[in-house]
């Protein structure tokens, strides 16, 4: 089951489990729209693995399995990112 992360690691932004503006990887690491696109381009900083909306739970089944309350903040080199980008892009 997803952990529903609360806050985007790059900016810490609040991510809410209703959000439509969080994203993550196969691995759940969480990223807000902006950081996301705008500076990702897509693709986890952490594995490299591509970035997609994340779910919403039903409020129902949030009360049976809340959100993580556990904040990850560890911003990205962005220069090192990009790098990373251009040689999976080729």
């Amino acid at each position: 089951m997803l952990e529903l992360r609360p806050s985007c690691e790059n900016c810490d932004v609040d991510l809410p489990p209703d959000s439509a503006d969080a994203r993550i990887c196969t691995y759940e690491c969480t990223w807000c729209v902006t950081c996301a696109d705008a500076l990702l381009q897509g693709v986890c900083p952490n594995c490299g693995g591509n970035l997609v909306s994340r779910p919403i739970r039903p409020a129902a089944m949030l009360a049976k399995h809340p959100a993580s309350t556990e904040r990850v903040f560890k911003p990205v080199d962005l220069d090192a990112h990009a790098a990373r980008v251009a040689s999976l892009r080729g």
